[in-house]
């Protein structure tokens, strides 16, 4: 699965209160509220790349904004352009080389998807069954396993630093694990409620689903 599929077929959410003691850090669960709790949309800078067998692949990059709940600009820069857009009602995927836009209703999508960690409603644990996964490079991390039999991903863990998500593994069915890293990472910036409506490129093929 290319990182392209696999954010747009999950369709696009990080959920107390420990203050930290010193240099330690609060659990990553409560870690987890907290972001989750303070931080209504956020932009920063992401890296992502596939593992399967141990052996990396296919790594791209590019920028990511949401703004809770179900809106986000999700953009590959490199090793293609490609665009994740959603307004809170419909997915747009726009592939350049293509010339294509494909339309999603964006529903329930988000739900059990990794999309939902980032950019769903705080009420995450409906959907995910959420427990602590030990300390590893630097980061707390927090294990959530979709309680949907039909998801996509089998677990997706998050590693927190300082009640702020750097990093995502999204273990899916198959054997295969996307890495995400996130970086310049900014919460809650000004914008204005116009930002996520999606501009319909003229004279792409439009195809809808």
């Amino acid at each position: 699965m290319t990182p392209l599929k696999t954010i747009a077929t999950t369709a696009a959410a990080f959920a107390a209160s420990l203050l930290l003691a010193g240099a330690a850090q609060a659990a990553a669960l409560e870690q987890f509220k907290t972001f989750v709790s303070s931080t209504k949309s956020a932009r920063g800078e992401f890296t992502q790349r596939q593992v399967k067998g141990g052996k990396s692949s296919n790594t791209a990059s590019g920028t990511f904004e949401f703004a809770r709940p179900g809106k986000f600009i999700w953009t590959y820069l490199k090793p293609y352009d490609q665009l994740l857009q959603a307004d809170g009602e419909q997915l747009y995927i726009y592939d350049k080389d293509l010339n294509q836009v494909t339309v999603k209703k964006l529903g329930n999508a988000l739900g059990s998807s990794p999309a939902a960690i980032l950019f769903g409603s705080n009420d995450l644990e409906k959907n995910f069954t959420l427990s602590e996964a030990g300390a590893r490079d630097g980061l707390e991390w927090l294990k959530a396993v979709p309680k949907t039999p039909d998801s996509t991903f089998e677990q997706i863990t998050i590693g927190l630093r300082n009640g702020t998500p750097e990093a995502m593994e999204l273990k899916d069915n198959f054997g295969s694990m996307s890495v995400l890293s996130f970086s310049k990472f900014e919460k809650n910036p000004q914008v204005g409620a116009a930002h996520y409506k999606f501009v319909m490129p003229k004279g792409v093929e439009i195809s809808q689903q």
